[in-house]
């Protein structure tokens, strides 16, 4: 397996980062590339402002910079389906709480897919 994932992280991100409540209110996105089915490279992204765009401006925004899997805790039904259009998958990292635990639970198998059952209304949170 080799691809991108973003975590909403608190500052400074990384792997030891805590987990953002919610993707599009974050600190920032630490991102991880895994190639073989481990850790390879571990960065950091800004988060953007919901000004322009909305809540789909985070969606473009993580699109724009290679991300192909979001581990999220929390989003509304809207931009999840931003990131279905986009060709971004989601999973469910709620019970993770850093970023390594999210991603070693991803690498393992072990987070189920983001559906409509673990959206929010949006704005902040579950």
């Amino acid at each position: 397996m080799n691809t991108t994932i973003a975590i909403p992280s608190t500052h400074p991100g990384g792997l030891d980062a805590q987990l953002g409540a919610h993707f599009g209110h974050c600190d920032l996105y630490t991102l991880v590339a895994i190639e073989n089915g481990k850790i390879d490279k571990v960065t950091s992204l800004p988060s953007i402002d919901h000004a322009q765009g909305g809540c789909l401006a985070p969606v473009q925004h993580l699109a724009g910079n290679g991300v192909k899997v979001l581990i999220a805790g929390g989003m509304g039904l809207r931009p999840l389906m931003g990131f279905n259009q986009v060709g971004i998958d989601v999973y469910f990292g709620g019970t993770c709480r850093t970023v390594r635990e999210a991603v070693d639970n991803f690498i393992a198998g072990r987070l189920p897919k983001f559906t409509n059952e673990y959206t929010c209304g949006g704005g902040g949170g579950r």
